[in-house]
């Protein structure tokens, strides 16, 4: 399996151009790294299929897409079984409004989601409506989002 230590100056250098825009052209991109059109396609193809680059999107702004709520929400199971973990898991992809969720360990929760919604309204029907209908699920604490200080979307890479 490669790793960072398998990456080349000339890997790094696109990794962190693809990071900052990923809609380059070939072209625009070989030339901001230094390499010809043909090598820097084949490098690009390379990194995708290593597994270094896994997916390319355009990030949108959520307050333009009305957007202008976030929340971080824990959820707490009542069990710690496959099936539990399986149906939550299941349900909570099907949820357009959570963006990220996670297993996580060192609190009392079980998950924590990220969760985008219109206003407290809309919050207010993720929540009472949906997630906390979901089997399993014995608790929920929520924590609103004042003011974004980091977003970041670019990896390090030293």
């Amino acid at each position: 399996m490669s790793d960072l230590n398998s990456l080349d100056r000339i890997d790094i250098r696109l990794l962190a151009q693809l990071q900052l825009d990923a809609s380059l052209s070939n072209l625009e991109l070989a030339e901001q790294v230094g390499l010809s059109p043909t090598p820097c396609a084949r490098r690009v193809k390379r990194l995708i299929n290593d597994g270094f680059i896994q997916r390319q999107v355009a990030i949108l702004n959520p307050e333009k897409l009305g957007f202008n709520l976030t929340a971080h929400v824990s959820i707490s199971m009542d069990r710690h079984t496959p099936d539990r973990f399986e149906n939550f898991e299941t349900e909570i992809a099907g949820y357009e409004e959570v963006i990220d969720c996670s297993v996580v360990t060192g609190q009392s929760a079980d998950y924590l989601l990220r969760v985008v919604v219109k206003d407290m309204k809309h919050y207010e029907a993720v929540l009472l409506g949906r997630l906390t209908r979901i089997p399993g699920v014995t608790g929920v604490h929520s924590s609103f989002v004042l003011r974004e200080v980091i977003n970041r979307t670019q990896m390090p890479l030293g």
